[in-house]
Order: structure tokens, then sequence, then C-alpha cells
């Protein structure tokens, strides 16, 4: 159960949700003169918090429709379902193509890479290509841009808009009527207002976001990815309590997987690199440490080779270690010109 079914006081189950205790499992593991350290409460009023979770636990054992795992699946159904599973495109071909059809939804995606590469760029076209029609092969979803570094840029968001519906007019055949009406749905605005935009400036306020994206998502159906540019911002900014911020971060992480296997949506968390310290010599690698890569289910680097941007497959379940050039053009993100199949395989 969560912690805002609680009958607690709002400052008390603020301080919880600050704090990264977002459910009942989240206490379990931590002493109340531990819990009153971490929420900055005296000893009485962490004893009066166990007190209140120990009695809902108890009511919701007692409680029939939750007393009962939910049945168990085969295996064969898992498989079905996986082989089903709806995907994004990055409008890139090559970069789709060891992707396995591009981005999938239920799943959690991160994308790193050096300043400059193209991520803020991906999360945009991202944003914009859930948004194609279910008649054109896209999802005909909306989407949910969590912007915690200010890097959104609204004008690059409507270019690529544009440039999403010409190509995507493009590339099919119509009769007369059914091109006219296409063209008047699908206009660069209607992409924009999909977009549900969220300006973070603190990593408690990106924990509330995280938390309140349920309710959200619940009141603003076809949600099918949520993009989080960067999830690393506020966690490197004088974060002196690492054990708390391990637990806010794993938290936001078990937050994010649940919406995405239940709405069926892709979450797509940015990352920034960081200086790698070994005994001979230094390297980049992303940020959060190896910890924070196992709360991902897939991870993609982007990095430069020469004068030419590669995105490389670091971490999937299903996909195969490899790599595809991509290119930040003025319709956004593309395959390169030039490129002849350079695809990397490992």
């Amino acid at each position: 159960m969560e912690i805002t079914s609680l009958p607690l006081s709002p400052t008390l189950r603020a301080k919880l949700l600050s704090a990264g205790y977002t459910s009942f499992a989240s206490l379990a593991s931590v002493s109340h003169s531990q819990l009153a350290r971490d929420l900055n409460i005296s000893d009485h009023d962490a004893v009066e918090i166990f007190k209140v979770t120990s009695q809902y636990t108890m009511l919701d054992r007692l409680d029939g429709s939750h007393s009962i795992l939910p049945g168990a699946r085969t295996a064969w159904d898992k498989l079905h379902e996986e082989q089903n599973l709806t995907h994004i495109t990055t409008s890139c071909e090559d970069l789709d193509v060891v992707l396995g059809g591009g981005i999938n939804c239920k799943e959690i995606t991160e994308i790193g890479g050096v300043p400059g590469i193209g991520k803020t760029q991906l999360g945009i076209q991202l944003a914009v290509n859930v948004q194609i029609p279910n008649d054109f092969g896209g999802l005909g979803g909306k989407a949910i841009y969590i912007d915690t570094e200010g890097s959104f840029m609204v004008e690059r968001a409507f270019q690529i808009a544009e440039a999403c519906v010409q190509d995507t007019l493009d590339n099919f055949v119509f009769h007369k009527k059914d091109f006219e009406a296409y063209q008047e749905k699908m206009q660069p605005k209607a992409f924009l207002e999909n977009i549900f935009y969220f300006r973070i400036c603190s990593h408690t306020e990106q924990v509330a976001v995280i938390n309140y994206l349920d309710k959200f998502i619940e009141e603003h159906k076809d949600v099918k990815i949520v993009v989080i540019d960067s999830i690393t911002f506020h966690f490197r900014q004088e974060f002196e309590d690492l054990a708390l911020r391990t637990r806010l971060l794993g938290g936001m992480a078990l937050k994010l997987m649940k919406l995405a296997q239940k709405y069926c949506l892709a979450v797509v968390l940015l990352n920034q690199v960081t200086t790698k310290i070994t005994e001979v010599s230094f390297q980049l690698t992303l940020a959060l440490g190896g910890s924070w890569s196992h709360a991902c289910t897939n991870r993609i680097i982007l990095y430069w080779n020469g004068n030419e941007r590669y995105a490389h497959i670091d971490k999937s379940p299903t996909l195969p270690a490899a790599s595809a050039p991509f290119s930040v053009t003025g319709k956004g993100i593309r395959s390169p010109v030039s490129n002849c199949k350079r695809i990397k395989m490992m």
C-alpha cells in the first residue's frame, strides 16, 4: 500500500514522501529512531507512524481482496506479450533496427552521453513521435516531459513536430479526400498540446511529481511515454547523504517501472556522465553509480566517433550489444545522409 493512504497529517505525509518513504514496504527495514532522524521529527511521532502503518497492514491482510496474490502467468504468455510490445520510432532507421523497432513500451530505457551529443534532442523527438497516429504505424499517444535542467526548447519541439507531420504524410499514399482530412488533423500545434511539461527545480519536487504521475495519467488518458531530462541533475548537487540519495532513486525507479507496466508506456530517463577514476586511467561513465544501472531495463550510450554521433546498446535483456550512427538535423533525429548501413554488432 501507498503512504498517501495513511491517515496522517499532511506535514508528516510530505516528510515521508520527500525522504523516499512512498510505500509500506519502504518502512519495513528502518527503526523508529532512524525514521525520526530521516524526517527530522520526534521519536514519539515516528512511533505513531509505525503504529498507524501496523494497523493498516493488519486490515489489508484481513481484506479478502488483498489476501491472495494475483494468479500466475505462464512463460509462454509472457513471451507472446513481449513479442507484441509496441515501440516508439526514433526517426533514425538504423537506430530503430538495433533497438528492435524503437523504444519499447512497458520498459525503462536510460539514455546517457556527454553534453551536446543529442540527449535532449532525442527526448523531444520521442515525445513527438509517440503521437504519430495508429493508421501510420504509431501509437497515437501523449507525452509527459519532466525537465529538471531547463533544457526543453519549445521552439525546437515545434520544428520537430512540423517535420514529423510532413514526413508522415509524405510517406503514405492517400486518396485526396483522406489526405486533406489527415492534413487538417495533424497540425504541429496539436502535437505540442499533447506534451505535458513539468519544470522541476529540486530533488524534492522531482520525487513529488513522480509520486503524482499515477493520478495524473489516470486523469489524462493515452499517455504513452514519460521522459525525464535528466534523472541525474538534482541528485548531483551537494547531496551529502548518499544513503538517502540511494533510497530516493530506488523509490523513483520502482514507481516508474510500475507506471510503465500498469499503463503500457515507455519511460525514458536521460542521464549525464561523470569521470570514473581507476588505478591507471580516467574514463567517462554514466552518473549515479553502478547500483543505479540495475534500475533500468535498457541502457543506451550516445558517443562521438570522430565527427559522427553513435548510439550504443550497452545493456538490454533482449537485444544484443550493437551501435548505430545517427544525426541531429533541422528536422530532428535522423539517419546520417552518407550512411551505408554502418551498424556494428558486438
